[in-house]
This record gives C-alpha cells, sequence and structure tokens, in this order.
C-alpha cells in the first residue's frame, strides 16, 4: 500500500524527490503517512480535497482486497 501511494503520489507532484511515505500498521489497521514538498501541498489535497479524497478511496480498495483498513494522513512539511 505505501508503494501505491508513492507512485501516485509522485506522478502528481512537481518535485518527486521530497515524496515521503511512511505506513504503520497496528493489527489489521494501516496508517500511510504522506509528506510532499510545501509547494506540492496544493496538488495533491486538489480542490476542496477531492485528489486527497480520491487517494484515499484507492488505498481504502487496496487494503480491503488484503483484508486491512487503511488511513491516509497528508502531513504539513516542515
Amino acid at each position: 500500500m505505501k508503494s501505491l501511494v508513492e507512485y501516485v503520489a509522485r506522478s502528481l507532484v512537481d518535485s518527486p524527490n521530497e515524496v515521503s511515505v511512511r505506513e504503520v500498521r497496528r493489527g489489521s489497521a494501516v496508517n500511510v503517512i504522506l509528506r510532499v514538498a510545501k509547494s506540492d501541498m496544493g496538488r495533491v489535497i486538489g480542490k476542496n480535497g477531492r485528489v486527497a479524497n480520491a487517494l484515499r478511496v484507492l488505498l481504502k480498495v487496496a487494503a480491503a482486497r488484503q483484508g486491512l483498513r487503511a488511513t491516509l494522513d497528508v502531513e504539513e512539511p516542515r
């Protein structure tokens, strides 16, 4: 699941080298944390959060196929 989010995020942003994805597993729950460059935050979130929500839907479908539950958090860049 980490690779799915990383692939899509790198395809969306202008600075693909700045993309970092962490995956935290707790039992059957997976939390994927995405961090991108500050200038690319708008591209990842999209208008009214549509791109981020689409990423969440893709992640949930991929997780459900493996019998897991997944969430996606987009962190503010430092």
